[in-house]
C-alpha cells in the first residue's frame, strides 16, 4: 500500500515535516518579500546605485553556501550544520534590519544568502535522513507547495510592512522565524551527517564567479565610462575563466560539458543561464517602476512581479504529464514564450499599464513553467553517469549564477542610464525602455540555444 499524507502527518513525523517546510519557506519567501520592499528601503537609506547588488549578493551567497553545505554536514553533522545555517541567516536578516546605509544592507543580504542557501541544501539532505524512503515523493511534493505558497504570501508580507512604513519589520519577522527554526533543528534533527558526499569545495571556480559578479556590479558605480566598460569586460572574462578552470579541475562546480554548446548538457545550462539573466531585471527594478510610473502601492507591485512565479507554477503542473515525444516541442515553446514575455514586459513596464504588465509577467513565468522540467531532464540525462548527480545540482546553481549576473548587470546599466539616485516619472519614461530591452538579446540567445536543444 502506497503511504499517504496521513503517514507523513503522524505524531512521529509531523514536527519534522513542519521544520522542513519552515526551512524551505525562509528561502522561498525571501526574494519576493525583499523585491516588494526595495523601493521603500532605497527611499529611507538611499543606495539606488546599488539596487542590483542586493539581489546579486543574496544569490551569490546562496551559490557559495550551496556548494559548501554538503561538506559542512560531513564535518559538523547534519544537526549542527543546519543550526549554524539558521544562525547565519538570522544574523543576515538582523544586519539588513539594522542597516544605516545601503552598503551595510547589501552585506546583510550576502549573509542572508549564505544562510538561506545552506538551509535549502541541508533541508534536502535532511529528507533522506529524517523520512522513510516511501514518503520521499510526498515530501518533495510538499516542498513544491511551499514554493507556491510563497508566491502568494511573500508579496503580502513585504507589502504590509512597506505600506506600514516599517520595512525593517519584515527582516525582524524573518529573524524570529530563523530563531524558531534553529531551536526546532536542535530538538528534531538527528546528530548524524545524513550524507556521504566527498570531495573538496570547488574554491577556484567560486572565487572566479564571485570576482566576475563583483566586477560586473562595480561597472555601475566606478567613475568614468572607460573604467566601467573595463570592469564589465573583466567580469565577463572572469566568468569565462570559471568555465575554463571548471573543465580542468577534479573538483567541479558544474558538469564538464558546461559551456560546450555542442552537447545537450551545455546547451541546456546555457538556456537556463541566459533566460534567468534576461529576466531577473524585472524582479530588481519592476516594483520601483510599477510604483513610480503606474501609481501602485507596494503590496500590489509585489503581487504583479509575483505573477511570474504564479505563471511558472501553473504551467509546471499543466505540462507535468506531457509525453516524452513532446519534450522537445515543450522546450522550444517555452523559450519562445520567455523571449516574447521579455519583449512585451519591457514595453508594458514603461509605456503600458498594470493589466498589461501583469499579463506579460504571467506569460514570462509560463514560459519557464513549460520548458523547465524538460530542460533539467535533458541536462541531467545527457550527462555521463558519473556526472549525473553533479548535473542535477548544476540546474539550480546555473539559475542562481544567471540571476546574480543579470542582477549585477541590471544595476550597472540602470546607473549608466541615470537611475543612480532613484526613478522619477520623467526619467522612467525617458530611459526605462533601454533598461529592460537591453536584456532582450540574452533572451534571444536563450531562444536560439533552446531551439537547438529541442531538436536534439
Amino acid at each position: 500500500m502506497t503511504p499517504g499524507w496521513r503517514d507523513l502527518l503522524n505524531r512521529d513525523l509531523a514536527a519534522r515535516f513542519a521544520l522542513l517546510c519552515l526551512g524551505i519557506w525562509l528561502n522561498a519567501a525571501d526574494t519576493l518579500v525583499t523585491v516588494t520592499i526595495m523601493p521603500s528601503v532605497a527611499r529611507e537609506i538611499g543606495g539606488y546605485q546599488y539596487f542590483g547588488w542586493s539581489v546579486a549578493a543574496y544569490l551569490l551567497g546562496s551559490i557559495l553556501a550551496g556548494a559548501c553545505a554538503g561538506k559542512l554536514s560531513i564535518r559538523f553533522g547534519l544537526r549542527r550544520a543546519t543550526a549554524l545555517a539558521g544562525v547565519i541567516y538570522a544574523v543576515g536578516c538582523a544586519m539588513s534590519a539594522l542597516a544605516p546605509d545601503f552598503l551595510i544592507f547589501v552585506a546583510g543580504r550576502l549573509v542572508q544568502g549564505l544562510g538561506a542557501g545552506a538551509i535549502v541544501s541541508l533541508c534536502y539532505v535532511a529528507i533522506t535522513a529524517m523520512f522513510p524512503e516511501a514518503l520521499w515523493p510526498r515530501v518533495y511534493g510538499a516542498i513544491a507547495g511551499v514554493w507556491g505558497a510563497a508566491t502568494l504570501l511573500g508579496p503580502l508580507c513585504g507589502g504590509l510592512f512597506a505600506q506600514a512604513g516599517f520595512w525593517r519589520g519584515a527582516f525582524w519577522f524573518f529573524v524570529v522565524q530563523a530563531v524558531i527554526f534553529v531551536a526546532a533543528v536542535m530538538a528534531l534533527v538527528p546528530r548524524g551527517p545524513g550524507t556521504t558526499e566527498q570531495g573538496r569545495i570547488p574554491g577556484r571556480q567560486l572565487a572566479l564567479l564571485t570576482l566576475g559578479v563583483a566586477l560586473i556590479a562595480a561597472a555601475g558605480v566606478v567613475p568614468g565610462g572607460l573604467v566601467a566598460l573595463l570592469c564589465a569586460a573583466l567580469g565577463a572574462v572572469a566568468m569565462a575563466a570559471m568555465l575554463w578552470v571548471n573543465q580542468r579541475s577534479p573538483d567541479r562546480l558544474l558538469p564538464y560539458a558546461a559551456g560546450d554548446l555542442t552537447q545537450a548538457t551545455g546547451l541546456g545550462l546555457a538556456v537556463i543561464f541566459l533566460c534567468e539573466a534576461a529576466t531577473v531585471g524585472f524582479s530588481v527594478y519592476g516594483p520601483t517602476f510599477i510604483q513610480v510610473l503606474h501609481g501602485a502601492d507596494p503590496l500590489l507591485s509585489g503581487y504583479v512581479i509575483g505573477s511570474i512565479a504564479a505563471g511558472w507554477t501553473a504551467m509546471s503542473f499543466a505540462v507535468a504529464g506531457l509525453a516524452p515525444r513532446h519534450e522537445g516541442l515543450a522546450i522550444r515553446t517555452g523559450v519562445v514564450i520567455i523571449a516574447a514575455g521579455v519583449a512585451w514586459g519591457a514595453f508594458e513596464m514603461v509605456r503600458g499599464g498594470l493589466v498589461g504588465i501583469t499579463l506579460s509577467m504571467v506569460l514570462l513565468g509560463a514560459g519557464f513553467g513549460i520548458c523547465w522540467a524538460f530542460l533539467a531532464k535533458r541536462v541531467i540525462g545527457s550527462a555521463p553517469p558519473e556526472e549525473q548527480a553533479l548535473a542535477s545540482a548544476a540546474v539550480p546553481t546555473t539559475q542562481l549564477i544567471g540571476g546574480a549576473t543579470g542582477a549585477a548587470a541590471a544595476g550597472a546599466l540602470a546607473n549608466a542610464l541615470g537611475f543612480a539616485h532613484g526613478v522619477t516619472p520623467a526619467s522612467g519614461l525617458a530611459h526605462g525602455l533601454p533598461l529592460f530591452y537591453a536584456f532582450l538579446p540574452l533572451a534571444l540567445l536563450g531562444l536560439a540555444a533552446g531551439w537547438r536543444l529541442g531538436r536534439a
